[in-house]
């Protein structure tokens, strides 16, 4: 059975994490804002729940679908990591998770990764990424689709605040704390297009843990370029995306 502090149960909810940083949100919380030591203790607790469906659970383990409300908190506040309808293990002897030909890009927009829409694999590295949006909403205190200074995704305009030297400009301004840059630094290090830069589920977890340093993050966004391997699919524009969540 899976840890009690990954998998959530509907009668000890407080929330989405969704609902607690966005007034916006279906089912939203009034209230205060989630302050900083509350925000921090929340990505640990999703952090720690990756490394342990990656790394440490008898299977690996994939989510596919790791969102802001999918995690789930509990009345003291605790993540826990819930809806497993798309998650899939992998075989020990695999890196990658595929459905069945012409299955489609699983997961939801904005937090899928650029190369699943070219291989339709799922990856602990695709859930790294997503873990990354998960993140700057939570500095940022912004949802991953938005309109600012001509970006569409919030992904790119703090990419582009990070090559000019503004990064810290992203942070929430209810939040002012030495950590966020950590933060900030750790989410583009997740959303780093090309899969093998982006850190694993254990370093995450030490990151945050302030036991390694932050990751190195290139001072611009680096191009995606995909290039087709034996046994990986053609590039989806033509095939059936209707799975992939808005």
């Amino acid at each position: 059975m899976m840890d009690r502090s990954i998998a959530a149960r509907t009668n000890i909810f407080a929330g989405s994490l969704d609902q607690h940083l966005f007034s916006s949100a279906p089912g939203s919380r009034p209230g205060q804002p989630l302050g900083w030591e509350l925000r921090y203790s929340i990505v640990q607790g999703v952090a720690s729940a990756l490394h342990y469906l990656h790394d440490q659970f008898d299977q690996r383990v994939v989510h596919r679908d790791l969102k802001a409300s999918n995690i789930m908190l509990d009345a003291a506040f605790t993540a826990r990591l819930g809806d497993f309808g798309l998650a899939r293990t992998i075989e020990t002897d695999k890196t990658s998770y595929m459905e069945e030909a012409g299955g489609g890009v699983h997961g939801t927009v904005c937090y899928i990764t650029p190369e699943c829409y070219h291989t339709e694999k799922a990856t602990r590295e695709s859930d790294v990424y997503a873990f990354g949006a998960v993140l700057l909403e939570v500095v940022c205190g912004r949802r991953p689709r938005c309109d600012i200074d001509g970006f569409h995704f919030l992904v790119d305009w703090v990419w582009r605040l990070h090559r000019d030297g503004r990064a810290l400009e992203a942070v929430d301004p209810s939040l002012d704390e030495d950590d966020a840059e950590r933060l900030l630094m750790l989410s583009l290090a997740c959303s780093h297009p090309t899969p093998a830069e982006r850190p694993k589920a254990q370093a995450i977890s030490q990151i945050l843990l302030r036991s390694m340093p932050r990751p190195a993050v290139p001072p611009f966004k680096p191009s995606f370029v995909w290039r087709r391997t034996e046994g990986s699919t053609p590039c989806p524009q033509r095939r059936d995306r209707r799975r992939a969540r808005s």
